[in-house]
């Protein structure tokens, strides 16, 4: 009985591995394969991630450099003066020192500056005063916007140029208004229409404020909507900037560096937090008072900052003004305005051209057309 009973176990084990090697082989390799199934899923995984990855830019450090030095147009070191033979040679000046280019901070890759020039249409939809933005017609003012950038194209073929909308967004007034700033902010509607007027041409948008009794710190906020778009830039006017309490147009305002670094880390956060390229900030000026403190004003990798030559008449009044209050007291870039009207009013004058602006020092960056 107990030959019986393994003759019976042996032949049901004999069977269970018949059934394991030749009938259901792959159960063997069940967990391998599984495991290997996983592995080329995985890989495949990965590949398509690599695949769809965006590579980040990273900013050409020494294409910066030689476009900064570009730029700043330093005249070229004298000449030596030739010796008579048999004397001794005087010995070398020392190096000549130059404000320009100025040593700061690299920005984040994909910033516009100094890779580009910005040649901007200045004004307001309301008034056909304050500048040919709201003077003509939108595809007037569009087709004499592109004629500009024309000629800037022709007179620096090295440098691409960008369109810009430059809107006032905050307009300083006369009169109190009903909390007395002495301000009116724009309708959110107007500001929109001129960010549809920039797509149509791949333009970019400035957003200008002109605080009157209120403050960088109050308005700027207020258009938070429009600076996270990647294409919105902020500009301020410290000539409505009225911190003695005297009415706009009566005097000349000011702005301090606090002011200018409260908007240039303002700015910065939102390019941070929404993954934004660098921001550009402009800062109008025409005397010395407008701004103080240049020194402590920081551009940051987030945020490129122009002071802008505001000033109007004629062209040596202008180079003056270029002369005494932007190239002494130098923050990151330049800018210079053009006046359609102001500009000529004195007799047989002109305006200037995009060649005789690239003769300056620095180079303006960015030339705005009132």
């Amino acid at each position: 009985m107990k030959d019986k009973i393994k003759s019976n176990k042996f032949w049901l084990i004999a069977i269970f591995l018949f059934l394991l090697f030749f009938i259901f082989p792959d159960l063997i390799h069940l967990g391998q394969t599984s495991y290997k199934n996983t592995v080329k899923v995985s890989e495949k995984n990965e590949n398509k991630k690599r695949k769809n990855e965006i590579p980040v830019p990273v900013l050409d450090i020494e294409a910066y450099d030689k476009k900064m030095l570009e730029l700043a147009n330093n005249p070229p070191p004298p000449v030596p003066k030739t010796v008579p033979e048999g004397q001794t040679p005087p010995p070398p000046p020392p190096p000549p020192v130059y404000k320009w280019p100025v040593k700061t901070v690299y920005p984040n890759a994909g910033a516009l500056l100094p890779f580009n020039r910005i040649i901007a249409y200045y004004g307001n939809l309301y008034s056909k005063k304050m500048g040919v933005l709201g003077e003509y017609s939108e595809s007037v003012m569009l087709a004499k916007l592109d004629a500009e950038v024309k000629k800037w194209e022709l007179a620096d073929p090295n440098t691409p140029v960008i369109p810009a909308l430059h809107y006032i967004a905050v307009v300083a007034q006369g009169s109190a208004g009903a909390d007395g700033k002495y301000r009116t902010r724009m309708p959110d509607s107007e500001i929109d229409k001129v960010i549809a007027m920039a797509q149509k041409i791949n333009a970019i948008v400035f957003l200008d404020i002109q605080v009157g009794f209120s403050t960088v710190q109050s308005e700027v906020p207020k258009f938070e909507k429009y600076l996270k778009m990647p294409n919105v830039h902020l500009g301020l006017d410290p000539e409505f900037s009225m911190k003695s309490g005297i009415r706009p147009g009566k005097i000349v305002g000011t702005m301090d560096a606090t002011d200018i670094n409260f908007a240039a880390n303002y700015l910065a956060k939102l390019v941070q937090d929404n993954n934004l390229p660098p921001k550009i900030l402009i800062v109008h000026r025409y005397t010395g008072k407008m701004l103080t403190n240049y020194k402590l004003m920081k551009p940051l990798p987030e945020v490129q900052i122009i002071i802008h030559m505001d000033g109007w008449g004629g062209k040596a009044k202008k180079i003056g003004t270029y002369k005494n209050f932007i190239y002494p007291e130098p923050v990151q870039f330049a800018g210079f305005k053009i006046f359609y009207k102001n500009d000529i009013k004195e007799p047989n004058t002109v305006i200037f051209s995009p060649t005789e602006l690239l003769k300056l020092n620095p180079r303006p960056s960015y030339i705005q057309y009132q």
